[in-house]
Parts: structure tokens; sequence; C-alpha cells
């Protein structure tokens, strides 16, 4: 996965952290916890809010 697999990240968070509370999320925590997900094949430094403001989004629309 790529920082642009939006959909794809959010789906593998859910299924990571199933109890985490996305809607107040501090996007440290994101960062790193996509970094750590099993197959995420990325450069961390790549990332940027906008990126991981769509990854909260996509995973809040995910979970409901």
């Amino acid at each position: 996965m790529k920082w642009a697999d939006v959909l794809d990240i959010a789906i593998a968070l859910e299924e990571a952290h199933p109890d985490a509370d996305n809607l107040n999320l501090r996007f440290t925590d994101l960062h790193q916890w996509v970094c750590a997900l099993d197959g995420f094949d990325d450069d961390p430094a790549k990332s940027n809010e906008k990126v991981l403001e769509a990854i909260q989004m996509a995973w809040i629309d995910e979970r409901d």
C-alpha cells in the first residue's frame, strides 16, 4: 500500500485497531499506525495533513 491507497489503508486500520476512537485521533498516532501496517510500503515522509485527513475520513466511513 501507498499513501494514495486511502480506502485500503482505512480498511486495514479498522482491522488492526477496531476499538480506536477514529473521530478524535491525533495525526501523529495515525501516521505511526499507517506506517506499521502489514503491506504498507511507502516513504513515511510523503504523508501530509491532507492525506492523513482523507485516511481518517475513509476510516470513519468504513466503520459506519
